[in-house]
């Protein structure tokens, strides 16, 4: 087969039974393996449906330039939907996100701008509003506004798991949290199918979804200082906090024991998939996202106890 273009191999990606852990007789947990579509990460997805969706719409065109808040893997995916069209990017980035995201920005051509750690993603938010309001002919997608978000999910990867699991019944669903459109899209989408299905969402501690109070944390791509429109406490069945110690626990562990070199996020997400199959009766069937890979995160010692 020969493809087009890089984008062409967005999507599709593995689901993989993880094996080697203590679970109830017949309990079974999967992973979408993101980190094999082509720009690394879960948002090539979001990042084509974003760039596509504004040209048909009216709302880009060849002079536009795209200016957007992201932790990094939403950047690398609107980057590389933007290549064809020559688009300018400017991205803001806290400081403190992995340093390899913010060079395979550049690398696609973008303008990366830093804020401060400590105004965390609203920070970066802030200052690309402000970026936009004094130029012209900007569009600032805003993952964590836009509607879009959860709809690209719903779309895709909602109805590739089911075809994966050739219409075997999902007892849970389990997912990290960033912007959550992720988890909102894949649970509305389930919960179409199957009314009965757990959806259980995924935070580091830090994060507001479960009500504690907002705080740093070292999990890196989840994780919420404010709780966006289309996620509501009706798009989720049970909340999970996991400690950094418990997300970079099972990072190493997923390496180690299934060599599979994922992110903290995924980390995070197998935690609390654990903590699902130690409640749910024996022969469970626990679906969970792997957003993306280790090798982004090198940087930042993923592989270092914490």
């Amino acid at each position: 087969m020969i493809i087009q273009s890089v984008n062409d191999l967005i999507g599709k990606t593995p689901l993989m039974q993880i094996s080697g852990y203590a679970l109830p007789e017949g309990t079974r947990i999967v992973a979408k393996l993101e980190m094999f579509n082509p720009g690394g990460s879960i948002k090539d997805r979001l990042g084509v449906k974003l760039i596509e969706t504004g040209f048909l719409e009216g709302t880009i065109n060849k002079d536009t330039t795209i200016i957007e808040p992201t932790a990094g893997n939403t950047g690398i995916g609107i980057g590389m939907a933007a290549l064809k069209y020559g688009l300018k990017m400017i991205f803001v980035v806290p400081e403190k996100f992995s340093q390899e995201k913010q060079m395979l920005m550049r690398v696609l051509g973008a303008e990366v701008v830093n804020t401060p750690t400590a105004e965390g993603i609203k920070g970066a938010v802030q200052k690309a509003k402000a970026l936009s309001a004094s130029s012209e002919h900007t569009y600032l997608p805003l993952q964590f506004e836009n509607p879009l978000n959860p709809q690209t999910y719903y779309e895709t990867l909602g109805p590739e798991i089911v075809k994966d699991l050739d219409g075997e019944q999902i007892t849970a669903f389990v997912a990290g949290a960033g912007s959550g459109g992720t988890f909102s899209g894949v649970s509305r989408y389930l919960k179409e199918k199957w009314p009965e299905v757990r959806t259980v969402v995924v935070e580091p501690e830090g994060s507001i979804i479960a009500g504690g109070p907002p705080g740093p944390h070292d999990t890196e791509g989840i994780g919420m200082e404010s709780i966006p429109e289309f996620m509501s406490d009706q798009s989720y069945d049970a909340v999970h906090t996991i400690t950094d110690q418990e997300a970079f626990y099972y990072t190493r562990e997923l390496a180690r024991r299934n060599g599979l070199f994922v992110g903290s996020s995924s980390g995070a997400a197998f935690a609390a998939a654990v903590k699902e199959a130690q409640q749910l009766p024996p022969g469970s069937l626990i679906v969970t996202v792997f957003p993306d890979g280790s090798e982004r995160y090198l940087s930042q010692d993923i592989y270092k106890e914490r």
